[in-house]
């Protein structure tokens, strides 16, 4: 166990890699941007031979009756909806694995360079293999992805991490994927558009907009480095190696164990009092939605529509295709407020509620803000944010970053990382907001469904 973290933070801290150059990766993803051809047209519905709208269930499918459905779902309390919209349907549990290997003594991560319908700039570093249930088992009448093999027998090698995470609750009911990174020590055949590198060379990445891409992200936030067993003269020596001395600390030797029970006692509060119904209901029994030029729209503003497009992409398993897809009406925000208390870097995270939940709740971000809420008035936790972000008030990370392009077309969302002093805001665990540290976080990413995935994505940020 601690020569695998003593393995996982070296190749956290190693930026230039040892098998990939820099250059070599930079260059290679902007040639694969250049000649990959890419064609995506928005069409009406009708127009599509695979996709339609069920009158009798109410709902956008497919022929096959596999992927996903879009339908309606509705949030009630005390006999009134609260909200309502329509949703992503996927049950099926879909792979995001990535392959390691220590190649001459260091940490090697499999990069795929991917190219989804919804991304902006086409090609984005993704994991090993991202499959959903349908995919691979070949439903689509495509290939079966490369590398699959490792992960179904993944009991042959070395597990890292395995874990089903949740996806986006604001556009997904209930969606989850299996997180997973399997370390081998076999020689894997390099298939094309694919790339070993570090731990250190993927944050370097992170920094750019729209690069890595959000199943990559948030894999990699579920390295577990909380149950290490290294010596305290191994921890000096690697703490001597970072920059980030405080997120060293934070990472391998904070040791907070009451706020665990305090951050389940007010998550469960909700689950149990919370007085809210949810029904999934035809898309046609949503009043607030209706169809406009061959989108569904909300009618007052909202964060996404609903389009329909025709696409084609070289040298995917399949090559053309149409899908209906969630566009953005504008970027959000996500904002992580850390600070350093008695020498360790914490973190201000939030119980936060999303339609599309699982279980109703999750921790996120300090701050949350999707673009309908962009004019609103702000919490003080989010007023902070904002002024300290147009100040430019020791901002450590600020990146455009994109969503699932798989589902989600265009849609990229402003993360930031800001440190302040701990007495700057009063931030009330009565009010749901905890100050953390990252051992504690890592710990708890290791339980299905507790951290939303924009939490886990600004964590997957941070460097040493």
């Amino acid at each position: 166990m601690s020569m695998l973290k003593k393995l996982l933070f070296h190749s956290w801290i190693c930026t230039e890699g040892n098998v990939t150059e820099n250059a070599e990766i930079d260059e290679w993803i902007q040639k694969l941007n250049e000649t990959t051809n890419v064609e995506i047209h928005k069409i009406p519905l009708k127009q599509s031979d695979f996709w339609y709208y069920d009158e009798a269930d109410g709902c956008i499918r497919n022929k096959n009756g596999s992927f996903f459905v879009i339908k309606g779902i509705q949030r009630k309390g005390k006999d009134q909806i609260l909200s309502e919209q329509p949703v992503i349907l996927q049950n099926e549990i879909g792979y995001l694995g990535i392959l390691c290997k220590e190649i001459d003594g260091v940490l090697n991560f499999l990069m795929q360079a991917k190219i989804e319908p919804g991304n902006l700039n086409q090609i984005q570093l993704s994991p090993t293999i991202q499959a959903t249930k349908s995919n691979f088992t070949q439903k689509h009448g495509g290939k079966k992805p490369k590398y699959l093999d490792y992960f179904i027998n993944a009991y042959q090698h070395t597990i890292v991490v395995d874990q089903i995470q949740s996806e986006q609750s604001s556009r997904f009911y209930k969606k989850r994927n299996r997180n997973i990174i399997v370390m081998v020590d076999e020689d894997v055949p390099l298939e094309k558009n694919f790339k070993w590198m570090t731990l250190g060379q993927i944050k370097r990445l992170m920094r750019k907009d729209n690069i890595v891409n959000m199943d990559t992200r948030t894999v990699l936030s579920c390295i577990p480095y909380y149950n290490h067993e290294l010596s305290e003269e191994e921890l000096l020596e690697m703490e001597q190696q970072v920059n980030d001395k405080a997120l060293f600390r934070s990472v391998f030797k904070a040791n907070d164990q009451t706020v665990i029970p305090r951050i389940f006692q007010s998550i469960n509060n909700i689950k149990m009092f919370e007085d809210v119904s949810d029904e999934i209901v035809p898309l046609s029994a949503l009043k607030s939605w209706h169809e406009v030029n061959n989108e569904i729209v909300c009618r007052r503003k909202h964060d996404f529509k609903v389009i329909f497009c025709d696409i084609m992409i070289e040298g995917r398993e399949v090559t053309q295709w149409t899908q209906p897809l969630f566009e953005a009406t504008g970027i959000a925000l996500f904002g992580l407020f850390t600070c350093v208390d008695q020498g360790i870097r914490k973190f201000l995270v939030k119980v936060k509620k999303e339609i599309g939940c699982f279980d109703l709740v999750e921790l996120g971000p300090s701050v949350q803000l999707e673009p309908s809420l962009m004019n609103v008035e702000h919490d003080e936790v989010t007023a902070l944010l904002v002024t300290k972000l147009k100040q430019q008030d020791r901002v450590l990370h600020d990146v455009l970053l994109s969503e699932e392009g798989g589902r989600f077309y265009h849609e990229q969302n402003r993360n930031v990382i800001i440190e302040i002093n701990k007495n700057e805001l009063a931030a009330k665990e009565e009010n749901g907001c905890f100050w953390v540290d990252y051992k504690t976080l890592n710990t708890l990413i290791q339980v299905n469904n507790v951290l939303n995935i924009q939490l886990r994505n600004l964590l997957s940020l941070l460097e040493a």
